[in-house]
């Protein structure tokens, strides 16, 4: 594989100003020309219907870290969108037979692949180095404290770019996910349900959490397509009822042989999910909630979980709160803000709810409890819905042009691409 790897082979003057405007330079809470995601699976009687736990079957662990950097290269007339870095983590804790016959798996990957044997013991093809390291004891168990299951080993597989520097911190985030423990899925109680958000105009000003459904609704892909790119989780028919099993054995887990074995064909997956965030564009939706911030009724920053920028775009502050770092990282409530209307976002892993609850603010729902995957609709209720909140079933768009009209704002229409 070599890089640059295109993204997108011919931008248009529009789509190099919005990467200039949106994504380039360092002056973010974050990198917006770095995209970042963490997995970390594990057995615990918990989740013993996704992980396969049971009292024979325990202490199976699975690993993944990717971070990747993304530029506009000029080499070319045209300007072109690509990913210009690449770091992928892969770790997995198993049974010693298991993880026996997955390293003699590597073996024929790296022949098939053509990868080629350094003076340092990495791999190389192209561009890509990989280093593959198996464990009695993985270090960072050694250095947590945790013991290993007599019996099992580690194998640890990590794919960089050439030249590309990842800095100690970057490497441990992982491991300090894992540390957090396992998240604890909340208690429902019982939430009002109501027809729209008229409700909500009696709380202004109101601050808003926005999850993935007004990307969704713009063709950005869920969360669970980057389950399938990173063979996190087995998909079925049925999943969003029964769960996803998640993928636990050397056996089923397809993610290194895909690397190793056709790199650059595997690339067009993982540079997807950043491909359609950066070709969408604001929605009617994010439109609104424009017209509602500028009129004063909505405050604060976009209280923000997903990385595709649209809200930013839309001309809204955000405040980026999908941090490995930070398991509960600080929000920016605003003094005399009544109301936390949250759009599209299943469960409050970040505390947010429960914090804007604290502080005696009213929490709206804007969610239309499922989705529809492999033709058929699925109920997905909102997780933690507690006494006193209210549910508006509906999407976004239509559910906030209504609050608009209610409230007498027009739309935003000078808003950037």
């Amino acid at each position: 594989m070599f890089l640059p790897h295109s993204v997108i082979e011919q931008l248009s003057d529009e789509q190099v100003d919005t990467w200039n405007r949106y994504y380039a330079g360092s002056g973010h809470e974050r990198s917006r020309s770095v995209e970042e995601g963490i997995w970390r699976r594990t057995q615990d009687p918990a989740n013993a219907a996704q992980s396969g736990w049971s009292q024979d079957e325990q202490g199976r662990r699975r690993i993944v870290h990717y971070r990747y950097r993304y530029d506009l290269d000029w080499t070319f007339p045209v300007p072109r969108l690509v990913l210009a870095d690449l770091y992928l983590y892969h770790s997995i804790l198993a049974p010693y037979g298991e993880i026996s016959d997955y390293l003699t798996a590597i073996t024929g990957w790296l022949e098939q692949g053509r990868w080629r044997q350094q003076e340092d013991g990495t791999w190389a093809k192209g561009d890509l180095r990989v280093d593959i390291s198996g464990y009695d004891e993985h270090p960072q168990d050694v250095r947590a404290g945790r013991d290993t299951p007599a019996g099992f080993r580690s194998i640890d597989v990590v794919f960089l770019s050439e030249e590309f520097q990842v800095n100690r911190t970057v490497r441990q985030l992982p491991w300090t996910v894992l540390a957090g423990g396992m998240r604890v899925k909340e208690q429902r109680g019982n939430p009002e349900y109501a027809p729209d958000l008229s409700e909500l105009a009696q709380y202004a000003p109101f601050q808003v959490e926005l999850g993935c459904g007004t990307s969704i609704e713009v063709g950005v892909p869920p969360l669970h397509f980057l389950h399938e790119v990173y063979r996190v989780t087995a998909r079925q028919d049925n999943a969003l009822t029964q769960g996803h099993p998640f993928t636990m054995t050397p056996a089923a887990d397809t993610l290194v042989q895909e690397m190793l074995t056709d790199p650059a064909g595997k690339a067009e997956q993982l540079v997807a999910m950043f491909r359609h965030a950066f070709e969408a564009r604001p929605t009617r939706a994010h439109l609104a909630l424009k017209a509602l911030h500028d009129k004063g009724l909505f405050v604060g920053p976009v209280l923000q979980h997903n990385f595709d920028l649209l809200a930013a775009r839309a001309g809204l502050p955000e405040c980026f709160l999908r941090r490995y770092d930070q398991k509960v990282p600080p929000v920016p409530f605003v003094d005399g803000a009544k109301a936390l209307l949250v759009i599209g976002l299943h469960a409050d892993r970040r505390a947010v709810q429960a914090r804007a609850r604290a502080r005696g603010m009213k929490v709206f729902f804007l969610d239309t409890e499922g989705l529809e995957e492999n033709g058929a609709w699925h109920d997905y209720p909102v997780e933690g819905a507690r006494e006193g909140d209210v549910v508006v079933r509906a999407q976004a768009t239509p559910a906030l042009e209504h609050l608009c009209q209610l409230l007498g704002v027009g739309p935003t229409l000078d808003v950037a691409a």
